[in-house]
C-alpha cells in the first residue's frame, strides 16, 4: 500500500458534477490499495470573486485580512469534496492548511512554507481516512492564516508529499501535461513526456502557469517526483524529475514561457556612487517585492539609469518606494511601463550550443518584433517585448526551435 498525494485545481472542482468526478477518481485510487491525501484549490473563479468583493470595500485591503478572506475558497472545496467521497461510501476528513500542520512565514499573500508537522496527517491515514486538505494556505507562528500566492496549492501538495515520504505526487489540472509552450497560443504545441526540475523551475518562474515555482523548488530539494496530468481523462501526462534521458527529450530547447503580468520600472538619473544600487534593491526586498530582469545603463558622466521588471501588482508599490529614494539621492524620475510582456526560451541544450541567442534574436527581428530588456542564465534567455507582440513572438520561436507538431 502506497501513499498517493493528489492535487486538484479550481477548474477540476468548478461545479457539483466535476466535484463528483474528482471524488470517484480519489475513491478509485483508494480502492487500488493506496492511502490518499488530496489537496484542493478554490472552485472555479471563487478566488477572483473574493478579490473583487474586497476591492469594492477598499482599493488597498490589508494583506492579513485578504489572506483570511481568500483562504475560505479552498475550505469550501475541501468540505464539499469530503461530503462527495463520504456519499460514495468511503471515510473522508477535511482539514484546513493549519489543521494539516502547514507552518509558514509571516509574508501575507506570498507566504513560504517553513515546515509541515505531519502528525495529524499520519493519524488520519492510520485511521483509514481519505484526507482532503485546503491548499494555498498555512499558519504563521502568530497563529494567523497566510496564503501562498497564486498556484500555492501546488506547493501545499508537494510539501505534504515530501513530509509523508509519499510514493507519488499527482498534480491534476485542465490540460494533459506540460507543453513546450502555451497550447492556447500555439495550438499544435508538443506535450513533454518528461522535464527536469531545473528546466521546469525556469519555465515556472518565467511565466508558465502549470506549476508554481516554489512547488518545483520543494520537489527538487526533497526529490519528489511529480506527475502533471488532466483530471478530465486518464492519459499519461508529464513527469517532472531530476534527470531526463535523451529518449524522453531530445531537443535543444525544452520550452517557451511567456508572461503578461510584467511591468518595467525605471529610476532615471541615479548618481553613480558605491552602495546606491544596493540601497535601491534592499528597499524593494524589505517590501517583499520580487524583481527579475535588472539593467543598469549609463547616461553620461556619473549618472545611471536602473531598470527592472516585476509583477504588475507590485509595480505601483515599487515605484512609490523608488520615488522616496529618488528624492533623497537626487535622481530625476521614476517611470512605470506596463505595456510589455516577457518571452523566454528554456533548455539545457543552450549550455553546449552557442547559436541559441542568435537564432532567437534573428527570429524576432524577422518578425519585426523589437526587444527591450534582455537577461540570460545557463539554460534561459529572456527578453521583454511589446504587449501586443507577445503571442506572435511565442509562435515564431516555437516554429524556429521545433516545439510544435508539424
Amino acid at each position: 500500500m502506497g501513499v498517493i498525494v493528489q492535487k486538484y485545481g479550481g477548474s477540476s472542482l468548478a461545479d457539483v458534477e466535476k466535484i463528483m468526478r474528482v471524488a470517484n477518481r480519489i475513491v478509485d485510487t483508494k480502492k487500488e490499495g493506496n492511502k490518499v491525501v488530496a489537496i484542493v484549490s478554490a472552485m472555479g473563479d471563487t478566488t477572483d470573486s473574493l478579490i473583487e468583493l474586497a476591492s469594492g470595500i477598499t482599493e488597498y485591503p490589508p494583506k492579513r485580512e485578504m489572506d483570511r478572506l481568500l483562504s475560505t475558497g479552498e475550505q469550501i472545496s475541501m468540505s464539499l469534496l469530503a461530503m462527495a467521497i463520504q456519499s460514495l461510501g468511503e471515510n473522508a476528513v477535511s482539514l484546513t492548511g493549519p489543521q494539516a500542520g502547514i507552518i509558514t512565514d509571516s509574508s501575507h499573500s506570498k507566504a513560504k512554507i517553513v515546515r509541515v508537522m505531519s502528525n495529524r496527517l499520519q493519524k488520519e491515514l492510520e485511521g483509514d481516512n481519505i484526507i482532503i486538505v485546503a491548499g494555498f494556505q498555512g499558519e504563521t507562528e502568530f497563529h494567523d492564516i497566510a496564503t501562498l500566492g497564486r498556484g500555492g496549492s501546488d506547493t501545499s501538495a508537494v510539501s505534504i508529499a515530501a513530509a509523508l515520504d509519499a510514493d507519488l505526487c499527482e498534480i491534476f489540472t485542465d490540460v494533459d501535461g506540460v507543453y513546450s509552450c502555451d497550447p492556447r497560443i500555439v495550438e499544435n504545441a508538443k506535450k513533454l513526456e518528461a522535464v527536469s526540475y531545473d528546466e521546469m523551475l525556469e519555465l515556472s518562474i518565467l511565466g508558465a502557469k502549470v506549476l508554481q515555482s516554489r512547488a518545483v523548488e520543494v520537489a527538487k530539494t526533497h526529490d519528489v517526483e511529480i506527475h502533471v496530468r488532466s483530471s478530465f481523462n486518464h492519459n499519461i501526462g508529464t513527469i517532472v524529475k531530476g534527470e531526463v534521458s535523451s529518449m524522453e527529450h531530445d531537443g535543444l530547447i525544452t520550452g517557451i514561457a511567456h508572461d503578461f503580468d510584467v511591468a518595467k520600472v525605471v529610476i532615471f538619473g541615479v548618481p553613480d556612487t558605491p552602495g546606491t544600487a544596493a540601497k535601491i534593491l534592499k528597499a524593494l526586498a524589505d517590501a517583499n517585492i520580487n524583481i527579475q530582469m535588472i539593467v543598469q545603463s549609463a547616461q553620461s558622466g556619473n549618472i545611471n539609469d536602473i531598470a527592472f521588471t516585476c509583477s504588475t501588482g507590485d509595480a505601483k508599490e515599487a515605484a512609490s518606494i523608488l520615488q522616496e529614494i529618488a528624492n533623497n539621492i537626487g535622481a530625476k524620475a521614476v517611470v512605470i511601463n506596463e505595456d510589455i510582456a516577457k518571452v523566454s526560451v528554456v533548455g539545457a541544450g543552450m549550455m553546449t550550443h552557442s547559436n541559441i541567442a542568435s537564432r532567437m534574436f534573428n527570429t524576432l527581428g524577422e518578425n519585426n518584433i523589437n526587444i527591450d530588456l534582455i537577461s540570460t542564465s545557463e539554460i534561459t534567455i529572456s527578453v521583454t517585448v511589446g504587449l501586443e507582440e507577445c503571442k506572435l513572438a511565442v509562435k515564431a520561436l516555437a516554429d524556429e526551435f521545433d516545439l510544435i507538431y508539424k
